[in-house]
């Protein structure tokens, strides 16, 4: 899901250079290494990315959106002072929209598409690395969203998951356990076209990722002064 500053700015498209460095900027902001109220320096970073400043600037306007970043009028862009409320909200949101695609999905996803997300649990638990099962649960999710056949849920869910910071199978160490049972029980829910519990167990786990942002986040000083 996330871009990486190595794809290189003769492949990519302005569009995608925006991505990346917005990216880049979140992956700092969530992993300490940029600190609430610390200015970005945005001619540093154009160039540790290698491009040029025009993308890095559009990057922070989306991350201003997002409430990652603030911008002081004359003095520049700063990392915004988040709440641990504020993780645990935008996890909430995520899951509530979420789980609005689950219950539409357990009406809409068809016995093949059922079937290929047996799999993907399957191929989750048969030993699979932690970036692998990082890829193999993104592509259930998609599953589950694609198949609440809504372009309206598509597009929020496109923007909610990309301020979502990445890495749960490598940060945390019972995320995997824990989110393959949560996989179980919502695809139980979805093969038996229960809509509300889908919503239901989809909200929920979400919300858990969101408790789990927050303990690693501490961990990380993400609060300290």
């Amino acid at each position: 899901m996330p871009e990486t500053a190595s794809a290189g700015p003769r492949r990519t498209g302005p569009a995608n250079l925006n991505a990346m460095a917005a990216q880049e900027i979140r992956r700092r902001v969530f992993s300490g290494q940029l600190r609430a109220g610390a200015k970005i320096d945005q001619e540093a970073l154009a160039d540790e990315l290698g491009i040029s400043k025009l993308p890095v600037r559009e990057a922070l306007i989306t991350l201003d959106h997002e409430g990652v970043v603030e911008h002081i009028a004359r003095r520049g862009a700063f990392v915004a002072r988040m709440t641990r409320d504020d993780i645990r909200d935008h996890f909430r949101v995520f899951g509530v929209v979420s789980g609005l695609a689950a219950e539409r999905a357990a009406r809409n996803l068809s016995p093949e598409s059922l079937q290929a997300m047996h799999d993907l649990a399957d191929r989750m638990e048969s030993g699979a690395d932690r970036a692998e099962q990082e890829r193999l649960n993104f592509e259930f999710h998609r599953r589950i969203n694609y198949a609440a056949d809504s372009r309206r849920l598509l597009s929020l869910l496109g923007i909610l998951g990309k301020t979502v910071s990445h890495g749960f199978y490598e940060a945390h160490e019972d995320w995997p356990d824990k989110a393959r049972a949560d996989h179980r029980l919502i695809l139980a829910a979805l093969s038996a076209r229960s809509a509300a519990r889908a919503r239901t167990l989809v909200e929920k786990h979400l919300a858990d990722a969101g408790e789990r942002a927050v303990a690693l986040l501490e961990r990380q000083g993400f609060w300290d002064h």
